[in-house]
């Protein structure tokens, strides 16, 4: 079988087309190439399937799971079995070279989108003529993280951005590999233009190519008009991402997360900000992914908190999800003190180097103070 391979410079071949067309307005009928950047949980396991179902794809790494890319493809371990797939790699963005037809996939955490950002943004994209723009001018910025922050980041650099809210039960702990917990829908996605006021024609025929390409793959893909509701929505349902990740019985943190997510329910009402409910993102959740055991992966706590304290990165993002609760509050002259503690516990676990599960629910419940908090609001 060949495998993927860093190249010195990946190329994609051109579809010929006039000079003459400006700016982004891309023809349906035009295969798009994907820059995976930031191959993790979420874009290992979208650059996999995409490359699986046919849709040009690289996947940008880093370090030995970079290495482990080029030698010998990408592991997929699913509920079906386990599969290795051949990938186009690359491990800066000067080993590829862009062109017009290639969309730029941010899947690193929020924060490491900052450096990615500024790292692709003046990349040269060529035209059969030489050098037609940067990056940052005439490339598509699709941004598949969570938290509301990476967008209005995005923008800061790249013209045109287009905000998603991902639903995709993955885990990347081992270089070279992902656990998939859903197979073959690998997970369901909410895309739109950000911000939604400025939405055009080309939007729309770059969604329904996506769309057949991505839930052709197995990412079942679906375009409100706007996705920042569904954004905010996921924010609340991350709000319990730290409590999974400290805890070492998740079983008993249920009162310790709702209690955050009232709270930041309740942050979001006060400023004004539109949420979709938990009871309407359920339903629509209903045709995306099933998560089922994994043979031989103990099905634990696994989400993106958990998994960078499993790593020992260095970082967490609950200063981009409970952390963005706490900003709002403060915006508008209130507190969130449940989300700023755990917040807090969380910097503490990286600055101390622990590992995941170091607290018992009861423990994390008097950290956060939540009885006392609880009395003083009854």
């Amino acid at each position: 079988m060949l495998v993927g391979a860093v190249n010195p410079l990946v190329t994609a071949p051109w579809r010929a087309d006039s000079e003459s067309m400006k700016g982004l307005q891309l023809s349906p009928r035009d295969d798009y190439r994907y820059v995976i950047i930031g191959a993790g949980a979420i874009g290992g396991t979208v650059g996999a399937v995409l490359t699986r179902a046919g849709s040009p794809t690289v996947l940008v790494a880093r370090g030995r799971h970079a290495e482990i890319l080029a030698a010998a493809g990408i592991t997929l371990r699913t509920p079906d079995g386990t599969f290795r797939t051949t990938v186009t790699t690359a491990s800066r963005p000067q080993q590829v070279r862009l062109t017009r037809r290639d969309v730029l996939v941010f899947t690193t955490k929020t924060q490491q989108l900052d450096a990615a950002l500024q790292e692709w943004v003046d990349q040269p994209v060529h035209g059969p003529r030489g050098v037609i723009g940067t990056a940052g001018e005439r490339l598509l910025a699709m941004t598949a993280l969570n938290g509301v922050a990476a967008e209005e980041k995005a923008l800061r650099y790249f013209r045109r951005v287009f905000g998603v809210c991902v639903w995709l039960p993955a885990v990347h702990l081992e270089p070279g590999e992902v656990i998939v917990r859903s197979w073959p829908v690998v997970g369901q996605f909410h895309i739109a233009r950000w911000p939604a006021s400025i939405s055009t024609q080309a939007d729309a025929d770059l969604l329904t190519e996506l769309v057949d390409a991505w839930s052709g793959a197995g990412i079942r893909v679906r375009t409100p008009g706007d996705v920042a509701p569904w954004k905010y929505n996921k924010l609340l349902s991350n709000l319990g991402n730290a409590v999974g990740a400290l805890s070492a019985d998740s079983a008993d943190t249920g009162e310790v997360v709702a209690a955050l997510r009232a709270e930041g329910e309740n942050v979001l009402r006060h400023a004004g900000i539109e949420f979709v409910s938990f009871e309407t993102s359920t339903a629509a959740r209903a045709d995306g992914p099933t998560v089922r055991p994994v043979p031989g992966w103990n099905a634990g706590p696994s989400n993106s908190t958990w998994q960078s304290l499993s790593r020992n990165t260095g970082d967490v993002e609950t200063d981009f999800l409970n952390g963005e609760i706490v900003r709002l509050a403060h915006r508008h002259g209130i507190t969130a003190p449940l989300n700023a503690a755990v917040a807090r516990a969380a910097r503490a676990a990286v600055q101390n180097g622990l590992g995941p599960s170091q607290y018992s629910a009861i423990q994390l419940a008097e950290l956060l103070g939540i009885n006392a908090i609880t009395t003083a609001q009854d």
